[in-house]
């Protein structure tokens, strides 16, 4: 069971701003945003009147074949002019992956991920006091309070820790080695404490995709042994706990029992038109731009895939 706080008068938790009252509160979620392509999807998602934008990685496309770095700090000053004025008025949250972290599919293995920290603690500018500044890994929580619940929302870092990709012929397969580790041992232990304390609803945001296994690209279950942890860490905040997920140029809804996962993807790099199907998909994938909107009401969360034309893809609602 999930521990219940006591009700408090309702305010929001010093790491958020706004305003104290509302009706709902709402939340803007993306990723894949590529500083040298077009983003009229920016126009759509202005629109919306959020409260949160929520950036789940390959926030800029900084990466080259060698490695090097050279190019993510260009990329990062030339996607900093390009965001849109309303995004300085709101809360923003952000991981990478691996256009941003700077090695396609790039894990622990990459010899400047180090330095690519230093350039996205810079770029959003993250506080000095942060704990992201004296850690490896750009993994945080933040807690918020919503008519009087504990939200907690927990963001992974799943490049800095990450064991090598087996591969099979060019294709990624599971790794099964009981040493090969997503988040490492240190992000191990964070999450098993973040999750010892008190709240009511749970909300994971995570570059790669959790629950979905049967396509051939980046996904937790390339690692079956962190993905069965994972899963049953939060086994017993299963029916009060979603999951976001990036990466994939290509957005869906996913369900394993109780628990839903939303992949918002891409926002401005759309995927290519090929049908895909999971045996936890709901419905179907949708490769055109998108990004998700989610509204935190007094007792239901509503969230939506959303075109750049505002048009819903595909939704669900959930009761807390």
């Amino acid at each position: 069971m999930i521990k219940k706080l006591s009700i408090k008068s309702f305010i929001f938790l010093s790491v958020f701003s706004g305003v104290l009252t509302a009706d709902s509160y709402k939340f803007g979620v993306g990723s894949c945003l590529d500083q040298d392509f077009p983003q009229p999807i920016w126009n759509q998602i202005e629109e919306e009147d959020l409260n949160y934008f929520i950036f789940l990685g390959d926030n800029v496309y900084g990466d080259v074949p060698s490695g090097s770095l050279w190019k993510l700090p260009r990329a990062y000053k030339k996607q900093k002019k390009l965001f849109p004025d309303f995004l300085s008025e709101i809360e923003k949250f952000a991981i990478w992956d691996d256009h941003d972290y700077g090695k396609n599919d790039g894990g622990s293995e990459y010899r400047h991920k180090e330095k690519a920290q230093r350039l996205f603690l810079d770029f959003w500018q993250i506080p000095k006091d942060d704990v992201r500044q004296s850690r490896e890994g750009i993994y945080f929580s933040k807690d918020a309070n919503f008519f009087d619940k504990t939200f907690k929302l927990i963001f992974l870092d799943t490049r800095y820790f990450r064991s090598n990709l087996t591969t099979i012929n060019g294709d990624y397969v599971q790794n099964k080695n009981p040493d090969a580790t997503i988040l490492g041992y240190d992000q191990w232990q964070w999450l098993e404490q973040e999750l010892n304390k008190d709240f009511d609803f749970l909300i994971i945001f995570s570059s790669i995709q959790i629950l979905a296994e049967d396509h051939e690209y980046e996904k937790w279950s390339n690692f079956p042994l962190e993905r069965d942890k994972l899963l049953n860490l939060i086994n017993n905040y299963k029916d009060n706990t979603l999951l976001f997920s990036g990466d994939r140029h290509r957005a869906g809804i996913y369900k394993k029992n109780n628990l839903f996962e939303i992949t918002a993807s891409s926002m401005n790099k759309p995927g290519s038109s090929f049908v895909e199907t999971d045996k936890y998909l709901i419905g179907e994938t949708y490769p055109q731009e998108n990004f998700v909107f989610m509204e935190v009401f007094e007792k239901t969360i509503y969230v939506g895939i959303k075109d750049m034309y505002g048009n819903t893809l595909n939704s669900i609602s959930v009761n807390y």
